[in-house]
């Protein structure tokens, strides 16, 4: 049992050797950075950036956005907005807001964020996921509205306008 075990001690000269003899940790030693996808904002990104925190209806630092307006499943109207922007060190991120216009306040939360990574097609892969499956419940409650998909070009022109300034 897992109780029965967090009490029993270790023996304090086996725990270290252990530990600092396990492969994965020689492994990590060195100074290369993880090249994954987190499915999830963590809390690393805070501090000074030069890209600053989403606000809603500024939508400062959105590279693209896309909304669907349609009806929720009690018939009331329900806004989506879903975007894809750039955070500092280099992450894409997807964000997804359901009727921003009732929030108490426009600043966008950490809950707002459906993925992040580091890979342009995984993150368009997860925006045009979302926003496929907002679009798919608004035409079965019977909303008519057409959205385009986040596209490769549309992102690519605002990234070399940050870096290049063309």
């Amino acid at each position: 049992m897992i109780l029965e075990d967090l009490r029993q001690r270790t023996a304090a000269v086996v725990l270290p050797d252990d530990v600092l003899d396990d492969a994965l940790f020689r492994l990590r030693t060195g100074g290369e950075k993880r090249e994954g996808a987190p499915d999830r904002v963590d809390d690393s990104h805070r501090g000074p950036s030069i890209v600053a925190g989403v606000k809603a209806p500024t939508r400062a630092g959105r590279f693209a956005e896309r909304i669907v307006e349609g009806r929720d499943d009690g018939g009331r109207f329900e806004r989506v907005e879903i975007w894809i922007e750039r955070r500092p060190g280099a992450v894409w991120a997807v964000g997804r807001i359901v009727n921003p216009q009732h929030r108490e306040s426009d600043a966008t939360r950490e809950d707002d964020y459906l993925w992040q990574g580091f890979e342009l097609d995984d993150c368009l892969e997860a925006a045009n996921g979302a926003l496929e499956d907002d679009a798919v419940v608004s035409e079965d409650i019977g909303g008519t509205q057409s959205v385009k998909p986040f596209r490769r070009e549309e992102l690519l022109k605002p990234l070399e306008k940050f870096f290049f300034g063309r």
